[in-house]
């Protein structure tokens, strides 16, 4: 499915950090992120556990879709999502960071 260029600058891209990565209290596979936007910090669920270490992630600066519309997942509130690639199968997945060091809250577009 393609979009149009006012659908892409609809989608608010940003650069966040880590802060802390904790086990979701109702799932085997998922953390619980808390991420620095900027001045604001949200709280986002993701399906990584199975991939990353809860001390890989923290201080890590991640590609996030900050303007996601809030979901509750298993019982968590997450304010957005991070942004991974993947191989069909699934058993590779690596989250998109920066390969500079910039400011969380730096917009990607």
């Amino acid at each position: 499915m393609e979009i149009n260029f006012k659908d892409w600058q609809n989608l608010d891209l940003r650069v966040a950090e880590v802060l802390e990565a904790e086990d979701h209290p109702n799932a085997d596979k998922l953390y619980v992120l808390k991420i620095k936007l900027g001045e604001e910090e949200k709280t986002i669920v993701a399906g990584i556990k199975n991939h990353y270490g809860k001390e890989e992630l923290v201080g890590k600066k991640i590609v996030v879709l900050a303007n996601l519309e809030p979901a509750v997942l298993r019982g968590v509130k997450s304010e957005g999502m991070l942004l991974a690639a993947s191989g069909e199968d699934k058993e590779n997945v690596v989250l998109l960071t920066v390969d500079k060091d910039i400011e969380s809250g730096s917009t990607i577009g």
